[in-house]
């Protein structure tokens, strides 16, 4: 079981998800390589491209997004995603738990739209994900 006890994580959620706030995701890392407690070591403002940038090739990692897209000339929406990490050189223990973890992960960051498994950063660009969020939202303007 992942311990996600430290406050901080809730703050950084609420943070992420407030209107109010430029912060647009966090990342949950594990405290050590032999340590099943999760710490939020960033947070950003500059989306999925900042957040590719802090991922670890040998972290498994977990990420709270918040993704703003158009819908047409006068709308906008934002819809958050749940980001499940594992590079490329992570530890076989460390994978080997990941799908548990995921489960105590997801009832912390709860309300998201959709969740991406990401190997490699190119699986967190941006176009491909706001085409899963537009098909989720059940609304699209524009054919996809």
């Amino acid at each position: 079981m992942a311990d996600l006890s430290d406050p901080k994580i809730d703050e950084a959620y609420q943070d992420v998800r407030s209107d109010k706030s430029e912060t647009n995701w966090l990342l949950l890392d594990y405290e050590s390589d032999r340590s099943d407690k999760l710490t939020v070591t960033q947070t950003g403002t500059g989306g999925l491209a900042e957040l590719r940038d802090a991922l670890g090739d040998s972290k498994a990692s977990y990420a709270y997004v918040r993704v703003t897209f158009s819908n047409d000339k006068e709308s906008q929406r934002e819809k958050f995603i749940l980001v499940v990490w594992i590079g490329s050189g992570c530890k076989v223990m460390r994978k080997a738990k990941i799908s548990v973890h995921a489960a105590d992960v997801k009832k912390v960051l709860r309300v998201y739209s959709i969740e991406v498994p990401a190997r490699e950063k190119d699986d967190l660009k941006e176009d491909p994900i706001v085409v899963k969020l537009r098909k989720a939202g059940g609304a699209s303007y524009d054919g996809v």
